[in-house]
């Protein structure tokens, strides 16, 4: 009896050696911005890299980031931008894969009240949804507010967090413009309940907007978790860069294919059409460029005084190490 409970001790112990427990914090996992981690998950390619990734869904970017600095998540998938915010407030916050080119985040305006608010600078004293106050819905609100002569005080910011709730605050008119991603914009505009304003849904309109590719959705962490677990770090990377890389090439319908059917929010052929709304906005190789990190820089120092005041080392808010050690296919 002694030998048989040593012996099934030992599995257990080996079985907790190959499965790597990690505690990863998502700001909204239905959001499409998000989209490759529901893919790997689904596919199963963090399992075969030996981990057991306990995904913690918070809704919104700033509880992802909050999170992670209170210690209840070891990695967060939220947007590269929050690592210069934190270098700025002295936290050393470092993205280790690229999953998103684009922001793909949208601004739009009620469609009753478009004769109203023509412009960006028409936003002044509006009530405008966000995923949660902080997040990076947030900052792009206040980039363009600045951008176009106002102060992120002259509107009042409501948090109205991803999909059906961000579709219902529309509806329900708790606001009157709203500053989201998919696939709640694609649904607002199906139904006419927005204008857009702005797009970074594309090359196109990120260049339009933002000046060009601009790291948005990524994977980070504290470079102390960094330093003490670089090879479930390396397995995270392979897990990710594997993911975006089936997604290459691949149709709506096949990547809708692997998704749960409470993604669609009821309506299948809608989600179709966001996903190709959508599919230009990620990154191929999860590599970061070495110029595109610059962006989130010029539009945090447009609004925050915290960034405005740092010296910024861009160098330490990402690292390429990892991807570039992903196996070839």
């Amino acid at each position: 009896m002694k030998r048989a409970v040593l012996v099934f001790l030992a599995v257990l112990l080996a079985f907790g050696l190959a499965q790597k427990r990690v505690v990863l914090g998502v700001g909204g996992k239905t959001a499409v911005v998000y989209l490759p981690l529901t893919v790997v998950e689904r596919l199963g390619y963090f399992k075969e890299e030996g981990l057991d990734v306990v995904i913690q869904d918070l809704q919104a970017g700033s509880r992802a980031l909050q999170a992670l600095i209170g210690g209840s998540v070891e990695v967060v998938m939220g947007f590269y931008d929050h690592t210069i915010q934190m270098q700025a407030q002295g936290r050393d916050i470092v993205a280790f894969v690229q999953v998103g080119r684009y922001p793909a985040i949208v601004l739009g305006v009620r469609s009753d009240l478009a004769d109203q608010i023509r412009s960006v600078a028409d936003l002044k004293g509006r009530r405008v949804g966000v995923t949660a106050p902080g997040s990076s819905t947030h900052f792009f609100l206040n980039y363009l507010l600045v951008k176009n002569g106002l102060k992120p005080t002259d509107v009042a910011v409501v948090g109205v967090s991803v999909g059906a709730q961000a579709v219902a605050a529309v509806q329900n008119r708790q606001v009157e413009a709203i500053s989201n991603v998919e696939p709640a914009i694609t649904l607002l505009e199906e139904r006419g309940l927005i204008k857009v304003l702005a797009d970074t849904r594309s090359t196109r309109g990120t260049r339009e907007v933002l000046g060009g590719e601009y790291p948005a959705a990524v994977l980070y962490t504290t470079r102390a978790w960094l330093d003490r677990n670089p090879d479930t770090a390396q397995r995270l990377v392979n897990a990710m860069v594997r993911g975006l890389r089936w997604m290459q090439g691949k149709t709506p319908e096949e990547i809708a294919a692997v998704l749960p059917e409470e993604y669609f929010l009821g309506d299948r052929a809608l989600y179709l059409k966001v996903l190709r709304n959508s599919l230009e906005s990620f990154s191929p190789t999860g590599r970061f460029s070495d110029t595109a990190p610059l962006r989130p820089l010029t539009v945090l120092s447009a609004f925050d005084p915290n960034v405005q005041r740092a010296r910024i080392d861009l160098k330490r808010t990402y690292t390429n190490a990892f991807v570039d050690r992903v196996p070839k296919q």
